[in-house]
């Protein structure tokens, strides 16, 4: 874990196991106190102090003999106050941009099927064939963003590791005929755990900016879910604001966004 942040060890790691619980990745069970110890270098006292915050929350259910299992949640996280309307325009753009200055490193592409998260944000049914795939894109300076992506796999049938190493899944989906429409996205913090922080060259616990977007085409129709994690030190989000009314209204709208990394 990062010594340097004040955040208790143990709150650190409730935060990662959480986030990784509203992931979906432990469908089979939690690991248990002594890989949890050796995944976070930390004693076991600091493990069970984070695994009782998880279970005080009703996210978890320890049960002696049979380990720690996650407590599926009753509604998807992430209030409408949280969802951003993003333009496509200024997306592709970016993104264009985005691959013209940085490289990237596939490092997995399955056919799995969706888990409940993946199928509710998809609107599939929970087991319907989807394309993961992981990758990490970096600048000159070093890594930059960790991105996880699931597309129905209809959808995804005419490309695979290969082509995802040469250009961005949205322009794959254009050039299969997919035309996109829009996309919604949410933006908030997470910590770095184990399986990412090697990838970014971050301390496992180390701050991350993350991104989920949500693509659909212009007949409404989910095509791509995305989890981006971004080092915040090479990588910022920038909005354009106007107002619209008087002051009175205190009402402003987005004219413009867009993504920059150094």
């Amino acid at each position: 874990m990062a010594e340097t942040s004040p955040v208790p060890k143990y709150h650190r790691i409730y935060l990662v196991l959480r986030e990784q619980l509203h992931e979906g990745l432990f469908a089979d069970g939690l690991p248990g106190e002594l890989a949890l110890m050796r995944q976070f270098g930390v004693a076991r006292v600091t493990v069970r102090r984070a695994l009782q915050e998880l279970a005080s929350e009703g996210l978890i259910a320890r049960e002696r003999g049979r380990g720690t299992r996650p407590v599926a949640a009753s509604a998807p996280r992430g209030g409408n106050g949280a969802v951003k309307t993003t333009h496509l325009a200024g997306l592709l753009e970016n993104i264009v941009s985005m691959t013209q200055n940085t490289t990237v490193r596939v490092l997995e592409v399955s056919k799995v099927g969706a888990s409940g998260e993946v199928a509710r944000a998809l609107g599939l049914a929970q087991g319907d064939l989807v394309q993961k795939a992981v990758r990490v894109r970096s600048t000159r300076e070093g890594p930059l963003s960790h991105i996880t992506t699931w597309v129905p796999g209809d959808l995804a049938a005419h490309f695979g590791k290969r082509e995802l190493a040469r250009k961005p899944i949205l322009v794959l989906l254009e050039e299969a005929g997919v035309r996109v429409g829009g996309a919604r996205q949410v933006i908030t913090a997470r910590l770095a755990d184990a399986q990412v922080a090697p990838h970014l060259g971050v301390a496992v616990g180390s701050a991350l900016l993350a991104v989920r977007r949500l693509i659909h085409d212009e007949q409404g129709r989910p095509v791509q879910w995305l989890h981006g994690l971004y080092r915040p030190d090479r990588y910022e989000y920038q909005m354009q604001l106007s107002r619209v009314g008087d002051i009175a209204a205190q009402v402003w709208v987005s004219r413009e966004l867009s993504a920059q990394f150094h």
